[in-house]
């Protein structure tokens, strides 16, 4: 089973997040036993943000055996239409494209997404199995 996971996840573990962390901590072992750990790249980008050094931060993601994978084009496409429709239905611009490649990314690549923001995720990815540490 592959499990994609999302940026607030990981910064729950690695900054750490002392309400959150030992839940999404607790998730992403979980999914590991279960089967492969995988990120987008959009995803790597938003945690590159607290690494000054690439190659700490890959050999951060090689020890714990998260794979990054590119958005396929028919997941970007997903993305676009989605957010096209999240814009005209009045939309603001607190979502931003790049949440649209993440949820639309795990749909097509992976069996579920560990995420905090399910809520979200629920409205735009209706089909995609989500796993909210939190609720745990």
């Amino acid at each position: 089973m592959i499990t994609a996971l999302d940026t607030s996840v990981l910064f729950d573990i690695w900054l750490p997040d002392p309400v959150f962390g030992p839940k999404s901590a607790e998730a992403v072992m979980s999914a590991d036993d279960q089967g492969g750990l995988i990120i987008c790249e959009v995803v790597y980008a938003e945690l590159a943000t607290r690494f000054p050094v690439q190659a700490d931060f890959d050999q951060l993601l090689d020890e714990l055996d998260v794979k990054v994978t590119p958005v396929p084009r028919a997941a970007a496409f997903m993305a676009g239409r989605a957010w096209d429709g999240y814009r005209k239905a009045g939309g603001k611009r607190t979502r931003i494209m790049a949440d649209f490649l993440i949820g639309a990314h795990a749909l097509v690549v992976a069996d579920q997404f560990i995420t905090r923001d399910r809520g979200f995720y629920r409205g735009y990815f209706t089909k995609l199995k989500l796993i909210d540490p939190s609720k745990a």
